[in-house]
């Protein structure tokens, strides 16, 4: 038996997401990104004596909002807590979050389930508590001439409301990990409460992950992964963690209790601190703020604003458009692409045929030129219209394929080039098309043999022909008709 079947993963992650409010948590500073350092301070964020916290309404909303979206239990009562230690980047030496009684427990986000964590179908992952907190500092210890020698603090991000979600240790695979995130930044994206953008800080995740011989009840020591960048990186070092466990564990050793970070160049897990310890943050009620109360009424205004949520959204337009789950998975993927494709399926004479164009000629074309859906030169209402031409018969899927081949080559969107084009327009006119099909007929006397000696699936080729010869504009099932008339 390899080691790992003999040995199973257990993991639990810990996500921050900063709120998308344009004021602090605790004080009316901006929490915009990519202000000059220290320019986004007042006393009440840099813990100046007699400075006291104000708290935020929109950060409660949004907060509430978010853990309904994820299925939580909202307690009517919260505390907020200090946190308290030490650190450059700290000014007051305390975080205020929420401890023993948090804003909202007991949620769960649902992910397809891994072959190796053990299932088929999908499978829930719970999600311990979703609790509010203020973000500290940045300590910037690159960039400077003499860079061993200085750190820099920025104290812009003090303050900037965040939620922490903290999962069970319910995750077998890294895979998993990966499906939970992905599911988890898409769910808080559609809720509208924050841009999740993991460049700017805006979603940060740590990972714990311990091994255990499979089927033991007692978790194993666990090794906490902190500060990576990306969901592709967090799947990638909780393989490598996973993998050094194990081996530290069969070749006799014994797994520290510690922090560590991940080096994506190497793709290796090193040591930063060890947490033989627990810390003891000395948490005790945040005196200078009263207990946070979301009672039954206010929480069900909140809710009145969640929009609908992907999975439910992708389950309704399959059956609502006659599209595939493929197809909707990937039209879901954000909320203003979902939108905006409703929006076009419902102007569409055929929902089903704008799904098709997106799939077979406008995501091909995006991934050639490395461009997202949302920069696609193309918008939906584009895709609608050139739907109902081709529906109609105004225009052959060739007319359909130059056309779009010009809006992506020109940057501009369909309806644009077709009227820069002069409306291009399939020929039906039976006159011109018979004279066009003699002269194929004549220009390809041995394959007119082949056909009359039974071949016929030569007409294909005639086909073929007559479409090249009407430069694409002829409609092609009028072309088989007078093909089969003329071959007959």
């Amino acid at each position: 038996m390899g080691s790992e079947t003999r040995f199973e993963p257990v993991i639990g992650l810990e996500v921050h997401v900063q709120l998308l409010t344009a004021t602090k948590i605790f004080c009316s500073c901006s929490t915009r990104f990519g202000a000059a350092p220290n320019s986004n301070v007042c006393p009440v964020c840099l813990g100046m004596p007699g400075a006291l916290p104000v708290l935020n309404k929109k950060v409660v909303e949004f907060a509430t909002l978010a853990a309904i979206a994820l299925n939580c239990r909202v307690n009517e009562t919260s505390i907020f807590a200090r946190k308290n230690y030490f650190y450059p980047d700290l000014p007051k030496g305390y975080q205020i979050s929420q401890y023993d009684k948090p804003l909202a427990e007991h949620g769960f986000i649902e992910v397809p389930a891994t072959r190796d964590g053990g299932g088929s179908g999908n499978k829930k992952i719970g999600i311990t508590r979703v609790h509010l907190e203020e973000d500290a500092g940045k300590s910037l210890h690159e960039g400077f001439p003499d860079a061993d020698e200085k750190t820099a603090i920025d104290l812009n991000r003090t303050g900037v409301p965040l939620i922490e979600i903290v999962s069970e240790p319910d995750i077998a695979t890294p895979d998993e990990a990966y499906e939970y995130l992905t599911r988890l930044k898409e769910i808080i994206l559609y809720a509208g409460v924050s841009d999740c953008n993991m460049e700017e800080g805006s979603l940060r995740c740590d990972a714990n992950v311990s091994v255990r011989p499979r089927g033991q009840k007692e978790l194993g020591t666990k090794a906490e992964i902190k500060n990576v960048n990306s969901f592709r990186f967090i799947r990638e070092a909780l393989i490598y963690e996973i993998e050094r466990q194990v081996e530290v564990i069969e070749s006799g050793g014994k797994i520290m209790q510690e922090t560590r970070l991940y080096n994506s160049t190497e793709g290796k897990t090193y040591s930063m601190r060890s947490k033989e310890q627990a810390h003891d943050y000395r948490y005790f009620p945040e005196p200078d703020l009263l207990p946070l109360v979301v009672d039954a009424k206010w929480k069900a205004e909140i809710a009145k604003t969640l929009p609908e949520l992907p999975e439910a959204r992708r389950e309704r337009i399959v059956t609502e458009y006659g599209i595939t789950e493929y197809d909707a998975q990937v039209l879901t993927f954000s909320r203003a692409l979902a939108d905006q494709f409703e929006s076009a399926a419902k102007a569409a004479k055929n929902p089903k045929r704008v799904a098709n164009l997106v799939q077979g000629e406008l995501m091909g074309r995006l991934k050639a030129k490395g461009l997202d859906i949302e920069h696609s030169p193309i918008s939906m209402a584009g895709v609608a219209a050139s739907a109902d031409l081709v529906e109609s018969g105004a225009i052959s899927g060739k007319m359909l394929k130059d056309l779009y081949d010009l809006s992506f080559e020109g940057g501009l969107d369909f309806s644009a080039v077709y009227e820069q084009e002069g409306r291009p327009k399939q020929s039906s006119d039976t006159s011109a098309l018979e004279k066009v099909i003699d002269e194929v007929l004549a220009a390809n006397p041995k394959q007119l043999e082949q056909y009359r000696a039974g071949k016929t699936t030569m007409i294909g080729f005639f086909v073929g022909q007559v479409m090249k010869a009407s430069k694409g504009q002829a409609n092609p099932q009028l072309v088989n008709e007078l093909l089969a008339k003329k071959l007959g």
